[in-house]
């Protein structure tokens, strides 16, 4: 009984081992595409912040080098990423007794226009949005933008990955 238990128990880490090396754990499917080219995203949002074009396309291109084995380059990429922020909005989100704003919302809008080479089915134009909610007493600035700019654009640039090719 116990030598079958372990015949067992190794044919099913066998089985798992192989299944596994069949697929990608970030869920990126590239096909035969060797090379990406991720365009500057320029700002066109009402408000703007400085910073943000550079980092969102800077954010971008390292969450497709890190989870992709894609050559990144300038111009003819078989996978090509361009598109503009179009919005940069902070909101009230909850009041207080005094009828002030208890919490604001920072939301970013990004509009994406992705096209495959090798697959024209892919191509798509769509807008990826993601917010963060922060003290009210708190001015979006310094820590307080730094972390609200990390999670909608992690949250974005993931969007926007699962949404290429990993199919999601």
């Amino acid at each position: 009984m116990k030598k079958l238990l372990h015949t067992f128990l190794y044919s099913l880490i066998i089985v798992l081992c192989i299944a596994c090396g069949a697929y990608s754990f970030t869920g990126g499917n590239t096909g035969n595409a060797k090379t990406m080219q991720i365009d500057f995203f320029p700002n066109q949002a009402p408000i703007i912040e400085p910073t943000l074009s550079q980092r969102f396309t800077q954010d971008l291109q390292d969450l497709f080098t890190r989870q992709t084995n894609l050559t990144l380059v300038t111009n003819g990429g078989q996978l090509h990423f361009e598109g503009e922020i179009i919005d940069y909005r902070i909101t009230p989100m909850s009041a207080t007794a005094e009828q002030t704003a208890a919490q604001n919302r920072l939301t970013i809008v990004v509009n994406v226009r992705f096209t495959n080479s090798l697959i024209e089915k892919d191509n798509f134009e769509k807008q990826f949005s993601f917010y963060h909610d922060y003290p009210a007493n708190d001015q979006l600035i310094n820590a307080t933008l730094d972390a609200a700019l990390t999670v909608i654009l992690e949250r974005i640039t993931q969007d926007i990955f699962n949404a290429s090719v990993a199919k999601w």
